[in-house]
């Protein structure tokens, strides 16, 4: 763990006679469990604050505007960039305890506080027959805040879009302490300029959300899951792009290369397809997963032109609309992250995005860059909007590795960027891919970024380090624990 970069005792003492010992804790225990995220690098904090109400919050900003103390808003920690590490020392307020939602079904929204587990706003919709769609693979784990600040997607995204695509209106505070509200429970809003948006996405670096209003859509009636295999790569990529062209709209469609096959297959000690359904072909292949959902009848047409369009490109292929047997088909999805450590104990996992006419051509890339390393680089994602994970796998202990995987991964987001890519989809930039912003962005828009956080956080209070002060994560070690995810 790395110490706190300055000490604030003065201020900390002032926070706790305003708001009480029982809401601000200076334990060793408690500041290091509040250190890092799903990346794991520990920075530690002064203080762990955990607000009893709003007011609380706008105490806390102001008094750290007054002795310039760093604040860090932290939700359940899923997040993969560092982006509620506290790295710059200070104070972390703590919201996962904030985590009431209430679903309006005449409106079809839900209000919830940012703590809320995402899979439980959809646990209390559901009765109503509605549903939130975006679903990162941590549902079960995260909370919508961090959802909102990072502009999560998932494999939903594919028909029902991002988080910002389902978010009312937001309430919370600016980094200097006053209270705001950005739009409003309604379904149209446009009065001044849209705040809101700029909010969602920013990684708790613009404010602190409290409240949110969520878009909430009809639940789909009906659901056919369809796993095939392709001969390579290439060719359930450029099948891919076929079937996006057919106008299909899948409600969730995923890519998996021939190095996560095999690395799934490894773990889960079956193959995914027999010898008998690959037709004899003993050869690992790649894997395509769709979902197509809604009314039964439209399902109907569009599973024929599935089909048809399976029969140009799939060497074996199995189709359901049975939930346990879809489940079944999902659980190799499911495996990819955890088997990929059977090829290093440590990984980078850079959630790009490309557009179609160059799929292939990342594909390609991280072939190459597998040859020319000799670390492996599979890669699996979203094939519907071309938000693929990249993941380059090396032995953490091995320096020769760490050089080479660390010179892997700059040469990747060069690619992309070249590509006409992005170097993240849904991650967010945090700490991890802050050397990475400059091959994105031009010196002007980077300036004009700045020139927004200044302008609602002039004392650079809130999350400072953060996204636009490149850091070396080479220089720092990731701490062993074992999180609630890891085990599923």
């Amino acid at each position: 763990m790395n110490a706190p970069v300055h000490n604030h005792p003065a201020a900390t003492q002032a926070l706790i006679a305003k708001l009480g010992p029982e809401k601000v804790r200076t334990d060793e225990a408690t500041c290091f469990a509040a250190s890092f995220d799903n990346m794991r690098l520990s920075f530690m904090p002064e203080a762990v604050i955990r607000p009893g109400v709003e007011d609380d919050i706008g105490i806390i900003l102001k008094l750290a505007n007054e002795h310039r103390v760093p604040v860090t808003v932290r939700g359940r920690g899923t997040g993969n960039t560092g982006a509620s590490s506290p790295i710059k020392g200070g104070w972390v307020i703590h919201l996962d305890h904030w985590d009431k939602i209430e679903i309006d079904p005449i409106s079809a929204m839900a209000t919830v506080q940012p703590g809320a587990i995402t899979a439980k706003i959809n646990d209390l919709a559901a009765p109503f027959g509605l549903f939130f769609p975006p679903d990162p693979s941590s549902l079960k784990y995260c909370s919508i805040g961090g959802n909102i600040a990072t502009n999560a997607g998932g494999l939903r995204a594919a028909k029902y879009g991002v988080v910002r695509d389902h978010v009312y209106a937001l309430e919370g505070f600016l980094p200097t302490g006053e209270k705001v509200r950005w739009a409003a429970p309604l379904r149209k809003f446009v009065s001044g300029i849209n705040i809101r948006d700029l909010w969602i996405g920013s990684e708790g670096t613009l404010g602190i959300i409290t409240k949110a209003v969520l878009k909430l859509v009809n639940k789909p009636l009906a659901r056919r899951t369809f796993l095939l295999a392709c001969r390579t790569d290439e060719g359930a990529l450029d099948a891919a792009a076929e079937l996006m062209g057919l106008r299909i709209n899948p409600s969730v469609f995923e890519f998996l290369d021939t190095q996560t096959v095999e690395a799934a297959e490894k773990m889960r000690a079956k193959r995914v397809f027999s010898t008998e359904e690959l037709k004899g072909n003993p050869a690992t292949h790649a894997i395509l997963l769709i979902e197509i959902d809604g009314h039964p009848a439209a399902l109907a047409e569009d599973a024929a032109k599935v089909r048809e369009w399976i029969g140009r490109h799939a060497v074996a292929f199995r189709e359901t609309e049975i939930e346990i047997e879809a489940e079944a088909l999902w659980d190799i999805r499911r495996t990819c992250s955890q088997a990929m450590y059977s090829l290093g104990n440590a990984k980078l996992n850079e959630d790009i995005v490309v557009p179609f006419k160059s799929y292939v051509a990342l594909i390609r890339y991280t072939r190459e860059v597998r040859d020319r390393t000799g670390l492996a680089t599979p890669t699996f994602g979203h094939a519907a909007d071309g938000n693929f994970h990249v993941h380059i796998m090396y032995n953490r202990d091995d320096a020769e590795h760490c050089r080479r995987a660390e010179k892997a991964i700059y040469e990747v987001m060069q690619k992309v960027v070249e590509l006409g890519g992005a170097i993240t989809g849904e991650h967010g930039i945090g700490i991890a891919k802050s050397p990475f912003l400059s091959l994105q962005h031009t010196p002007a828009e980077i300036k004009a970024m700045r020139a927004i956080k200044l302008a609602l956080d002039p004392n650079g209070i809130l999350a400072p380090g953060q996204i636009f002060e490149p850091l070396n994560v080479w220089d720092y070690r990731p701490v062993k624990v074992t999180l609630a995810w890891d085990k599923h």
